[in-house]
């Protein structure tokens, strides 16, 4: 196989058919139509991977720069919600628990990934999102969970801790960095001067970027030389936890 070269963010597109939605089965439909918005993002990722390399071969030289058989599914907030159903996790909302997973995805990453819902949902959380209701006993999938220890939801009765649900409630091997004083936009990921980091922060978006990457390496390489590098509580920005399937 040949070794991965670029990493980068999937992006999902929202113009996908009615019947490409439908494929699923009865789950997908009472999603799409009870939580629209949910149903579409994870029918959008399924197809992407469907048509990768039809996609791939649109950008000339881009085949030759990737190995397709090797996947992560990478999301941020509600991103990250979405992308939980890859590597396992199940909504249980609305009687849609049903399996979404895709054993194409090899390891799947969830930054500032949202908990459980149900009595853990706010007032607001159970208006505006009613859908962000998660069952993680399924995600069995290798999975890194990053989460600031200051990230304060509006959508949970719950802390910061709220985001560290799909670690210790999921039964795989899996990590989770921990961003000491982070917050919703983890230093800044989405890019410099962005109007909602709240918590900008170079040093910390250096260590997201250097702990993803090694553990891309690590998950779809078999690169053990980084991850192991990363020795837990040196780093003044966070700490890093892991734990075994």
């Amino acid at each position: 196989m040949r070794p991965l070269r670029t990493i980068g963010q999937r992006t999902v597109s929202r113009s996908c058919s009615s019947r490409t939605l439908m494929r699923g089965g009865s789950a997908w439909r009472r999603m799409i139509h009870g939580d629209r918005q949910s149903g579409i993002r994870v029918a959008d990722a399924k197809t992407v991977i469907d048509r990768l390399a039809d996609i791939m071969h649109q950008v000339p030289g881009l085949p030759d720069r990737a190995d397709i058989t090797r996947l992560a599914a990478v999301g941020h907030s509600f991103g990250g919600q979405m992308t939980s159903m890859l590597p396992g996790a199940r909504m249980a909302a609305s009687d849609a628990d049903e399996d979404m997973s895709d054993t194409r995805v090899a390891c799947g990453i969830l930054l500032a990934s949202g908990g459980r819902g149900g009595s853990d949902l706010s007032d607001l959380g159970r208006r505006a999102t009613p859908y962000l209701d998660t069952a993680f006993t399924h995600m069995d999938c290798p999975t890194l969970m990053v989460a600031g220890d200051a990230d304060r939801s509006p959508l949970t009765v719950r802390g910061p801790d709220w985001f560290y649900d799909p670690f210790y409630l999921s039964p795989g091997s899996k990590a989770l960095l921990t961003l000491h004083g982070g917050e919703h936009m983890l230093g800044g990921i989405s890019g410099y001067e962005v109007v909602e980091t709240s918590d900008e922060n170079p040093d910390r978006v250096r260590l997201v970027q250097d702990v993803t990457l090694a553990y891309l390496r690590r998950s779809l390489l078999g690169e053990e030389d980084r991850w192991a590098a990363l020795a837990p509580g040196r780093d003044p920005q966070g700490s890093l936890l892991t734990a075994s399937g």
